[in-house]
């Protein structure tokens, strides 16, 4: 269901030249060319990166000064997102307590008033022609989700949030009367009125997301999803035995089936289940996923914001600020080929993504 605005700016799109920022930026008292191979730069300046799980930053009471009053965004904040190579930017909480309907209404309301108070720095991204335009204009991409299903009252609210913004929704926080969630010792299925949700967001053109959800739920959505569907960010149940929220070999090859993309996350638990925890166990599970999938059903949701966790969830040594260039650095040091680095960074989500939003 593609807007007339998203339409009329294909065109526009497709004549811009790409955005290429040759500027060099100073984290931590070095520049990135001091740390980082020309490829790994030019990838990341060149591609458009897409982490599908980004978060502006964990810090709740920040973001909501954030969209309750964009003059509190400061330069240093923009500065700190382009800075990180990411081009788009999901957003998306899980309400599970109180009002979760009036929580997520407050959430996108929120993101829709710091994105038009901010024109200049941010888009809102709405359809495939918006991820090209944001590259194209140096503009930070902020793509609207929720990662929780239960504002879904009723089956016309999606509807209603798709129009406000929404363009991803995960359908399991925890339990949720849609399905089960990963904390659900029973495993639960989808539910009828899971499906009836499922039915309605491929019809709108609206992602859906079984990062949490249980692992009959999971497959469930995959099977019955008429579009791709997606995990936004989790990791491979394959490497990481003793957690429910890392997803099973057999899913992971039945959303590959399907068209659908996995996020890989940078959170130390799901990345390895004990001991020392870096960047290159994170690649791991790029790298199992694509043997077992295929390269083109693997990308990024890295599940944190530019300054991590916190030091029980970080990974060792790392700095969140630089995540997407140490990926790449090591994506390249693992001889994945610049097409193949490309696709994960950004090109898979992308294509999934147009086929779940087209008409």
């Amino acid at each position: 269901m593609i807007t007339r605005r998203c339409l009329l700016a294909t065109g526009a799109a497709a004549l811009a030249a790409p955005y290429i920022n040759r500027g060099c930026f100073r984290l931590f008292g070095k520049t990135l060319q001091d740390e980082y191979s020309a490829l790994t730069l030019d990838l990341v300046r060149e591609s458009i990166v897409i982490d599908m799980l980004g978060l502006l930053s964990l810090n709740y009471r920040k973001v909501r000064s954030w969209q309750s009053d964009p003059e509190t965004f400061g330069d240093a904040d923009y500065e700190k997102l382009k800075a990180s190579g990411t081009t788009i930017f999901h957003q998306s909480f899980g309400w599970v307590a109180g009002d979760v309907y009036a929580a997520s209404l407050r959430d996108i309301n929120g993101w829709n008033a710091l994105i038009r108070a901010r024109a200049g720095q941010f888009m809102r991204i709405d359809c495939p022609a918006d991820v090209e335009r944001s590259k194209s204009q140096g503009k930070i991409g902020i793509l609207i989700g929720q990662q929780n299903s239960q504002h879904f009252r009723t089956v016309d609210d999606v509807d209603k949030f798709y129009g406000l913004g929404q363009r991803v929704s995960q359908l399991t926080y925890n339990d949720n009367g849609l399905g089960g969630g990963s904390t659900d010792p029973k495993n639960e299925g989808l539910s009828p009125y899971g499906a009836q949700i499922v039915e309605r967001m491929n019809r709108l053109g609206m992602a859906v997301d079984v990062s949490h959800c249980a692992d009959r739920t999971t497959l469930d959505a995959i099977e019955l999803s008429k579009k791709p569907v997606l995990v936004t960010h989790s990791n491979c149940r394959a490497l990481v035995a003793n957690s429910a929220r890392c997803k099973t070999d057999n899913a992971i090859r039945k959303l590959a089936a399907k068209g659908g993309v996995m996020g890989i996350t940078m959170v130390r638990f799901f990345v390895r289940a004990a001991g020392h925890v870096s960047i290159s166990d994170v690649l791991d599970h790029i790298d199992h996923v694509a043997s077992i999938a295929g390269i083109e059903h693997v990308g990024v949701g890295s599940d944190v914001d530019l300054n991590g966790r916190d030091p029980r969830s970080d990974l060792d040594g790392m700095h969140y600020e630089k995540k997407i260039y140490d990926l790449t650095e090591g994506l390249v040091r693992r001889k994945y080929s610049r097409a193949n680095i490309e696709l994960i960074l950004g090109k898979n989500f992308q294509r999934a993504l147009s086929e779940i939003w087209a008409a």
